[in-house]
């Protein structure tokens, strides 16, 4: 396995400096912990240290393949208190994992506006805006997950007094607009424009059934930012199809059950758990697979940045085509055989049976011909 591929002290020596970075350098500043895993089981229940910068709790998740691309921080708010004001040159979306507050945003120019947030809501702070997270109850820590573009930048610039010290509006990503946060957006296609969703558990989605089983998706613009959001969801008893990209996914699941399998090319299948809460990391290039083998629809929440979007010549993502005309998604019927007997199985132990006979079947009518190579062998 490539991840494995461990060779002897001596040469591994002669890399050992190129291992650490500004960015990971920094982390250790901090005084956190960096988790460098592509699961963790509960982002509600892992365990955090001390941040004095934030006047809260964290922890860094990192994977060792998205590390220069982007990164992902759980941040807890104590109760009854708040986190120390910032403001960064680098863009962050966050996620509510627990409890309700509130955040301000302002900028130098005096503009400011604060919206309220609940478990489940969505927002991006618009680039080196002042803000500050409020925890709106005095009886129970609130606690937050984000995804950030801190690494790319921060070991561009090696000097974090900058990232985090520089006096600099930027009027048109942050203007001081009284609506900027409000609960609304312009549609484009699968591409909602707007700053803040109030609930991404119950927000309505779009079909797509590019990605297989019936399934509803929705992809985000926030804060005028370069980084990506998208939100999907697949009926119970039924699995999405397989698909890769590059790094800097991080996957976090918003309601019901199942598993995912992930693996290299040319290797075997990894299976993980999930529920509410879980954080799956799909390494550079990996295939991986989303089973449902709950009692209601599975959705999660995908927060990553532009690099992961390899995209054909109309910009539509490899990861949404075919492999059969030179994607990145496997069709249903060029699976392994191993997918469709694990998610059988998985089911039989809830008294439960795929409900994919109709998607294959609608698969069928529309798939594009065999490669002339595989028609040959």
């Amino acid at each position: 396995m490539a991840e494995n591929a461990i060779v002897n002290d001596k040469l591994a020596a002669k890399f050992a400096t190129e291992k650490e970075s500004p960015y990971t350098r920094w982390v250790a500043a901090e005084g956190l912990d960096i988790i460098a895993a592509h699961f963790v089981p509960d982002l509600r229940t892992v365990d955090l240290k001390p941040w004095e910068r934030r006047g809260g709790r964290g922890v860094f998740i990192n994977h060792e393949a998205t590390r220069t691309s982007n990164d992902c921080y759980v941040c807890e708010i104590p109760a009854g208190g708040k986190l120390t004001p910032q403001r960064q040159l680098f863009e962050e979306m966050i996620l509510v994992l627990e409890g309700n507050g509130s955040t301000r945003v302002w900028n130098d120019a005096g503009a400011s506006v604060t919206f309220e947030w609940q478990a489940g809501s969505i927002f991006a702070i618009p680039l080196n805006t002042h803000h500050q997270h409020f925890n709106g109850s005095g009886g129970k820590a609130a606690r937050f997950v984000a995804s950030t573009n801190l690494p790319p930048v921060l070991n561009l610039y090696a000097d974090p007094d900058f990232v985090f010290g520089t006096a600099r509006d930027f009027p048109d990503r942050f203007d001081g607009e009284p609506d900027y946060f409000s609960p609304k957006g312009e549609q484009k296609g699968l591409l909602l424009d707007t700053n803040f969703v109030a609930d991404a558990v119950n927000l309505p989605l779009i079909e797509a059934k590019e990605r297989g089983a019936g399934g509803g998706h929705i992809r985000f613009a926030m804060a005028k930012g370069s980084m990506n959001s998208h939100i999907s969801q697949f009926p119970t008893a039924t699995y999405k199809k397989g698909h890769r990209h590059g790094p800097g996914a991080h996957v976090i699941i918003l309601s019901g059950e199942g598993y995912s399998l992930m693996w290299p090319e040319g290797e075997e299948p990894r299976r993980y758990e999930w529920g509410p809460g879980t954080l799956i990391v799909p390494p550079n290039m990996w295939f991986h697979q989303h089973f449902n083998t709950g009692t209601e629809p599975a959705r999660y929440l995908a927060f990553k940045h532009e690099v992961v979007s390899v995209r054909n010549a109309q910009g539509v993502p490899k990861a949404w085509i075919s492999q059969r005309i030179g994607g990145d998604q496997i069709d249903y019927a060029d699976e392994s055989t191993y997918v469709r007997e694990t998610f059988r199985e998985a089911l039989a132990k809830h008294g439960m049976t795929p409900r994919m006979d109709e998607v294959y079947e609608a698969e069928l009518a529309t798939l594009p011909p065999l490669p002339r190579a595989r028609l040959q062998g």
